[in-house]
């Protein structure tokens, strides 16, 4: 018989996987984007794409490896999560955020030319904030749409009449390419955990532009969410018990 973790559980699971995720994405572009490494954004957007697939077969089987709000609420709308397990969900998932900013940081801090205010711990942000200088507007269309296309693989991938198994390297595939097109207009959120995390320890324009990223990934998840159940959720099939053979 199976047994489904209880949500304690679970949001250790969400806690775990999104410090990895925030680990291996947001300190491969810390730690490792620049020399002497110099992976650039190509390596950082796979990076972030290879912490999703890694942990959706570590954890899937757990918590479903949602690794962001977005997601949860996505998925909530899309009627596949309950209700009741959002906020819990949503808590682990920033705690994990953090923890894995702070680990980023004491790392970054260990040679003498790294300095929080100037380097940051890539956080997100528009205008002034934006790597390529992008405006407001731009950030909004960019992380609605993609956090948007994000849930749509997400739970095609998952549906039950989709291919068994291969749901992780989708997803991670997916999260690869939101990063090649948006590391230049906001860093790329499309979850509000992982902007959370490197805003708080960095504060000032972070922090203060930090809402966006957490009102358009989840405008972009509840309008995935409904898409798909609207038009792809599978139909039940029509009674035809009591009709007559013709």
């Amino acid at each position: 018989m199976i047994v489904t973790p209880t949500i304690g559980r679970r949001a250790a699971a969400e806690t775990i996987g999104t410090f990895w995720l925030v680990l291996g994405g947001c300190g491969s572009a810390v730690l490792a984007a620049g020399p002497p490494a110099s992976i650039g954004a190509l390596g950082v957007a796979l990076a972030f794409g290879l912490t999703v697939l890694t942990m959706a077969y570590a954890i899937g089987h757990i918590s479903g490896c949602h690794l962001n709000p977005a997601v949860t609420v996505g998925l909530w709308a899309g009627g596949r999560f309950p209700s009741r397990d959002i906020l819990p969900y949503i808590i682990a998932q920033v705690i994990g955020a953090l923890i894995a900013s702070v680990v980023i940081y004491l790392i970054a801090a260990g040679i003498p030319s790294f300095d929080l205010a100037s380097s940051g711990l890539a956080q997100n942000g528009y205008g002034e904030g934006s790597p390529g200088g992008y405006s407001l507007t731009s950030a909004v269309i960019a992380e609605v749409v993609l956090t948007a296309g994000f849930l749509l693989v997400i739970l095609g991938a998952t549906d039950g009449r989709a291919p068994a198994g291969f749901a992780p390297i989708a997803i991670g595939l997916a999260l690869t390419l939101i990063h090649l097109i948006s590391i230049p207009v906001t860093n790329t959120s499309v979850n509000p955990a992982r902007s959370t995390g490197p805003a708080l320890l960095v504060g000032g324009l972070a922090l203060q532009q930090l809402w966006l990223f957490w009102v358009a990934p989840l405008l972009g998840g509840l309008a995935a969410g409904a898409i798909y159940r609207t038009i792809f959720a599978e139909m039940p099939r029509p009674d035809v018990s009591g009709m007559e053979k013709v």
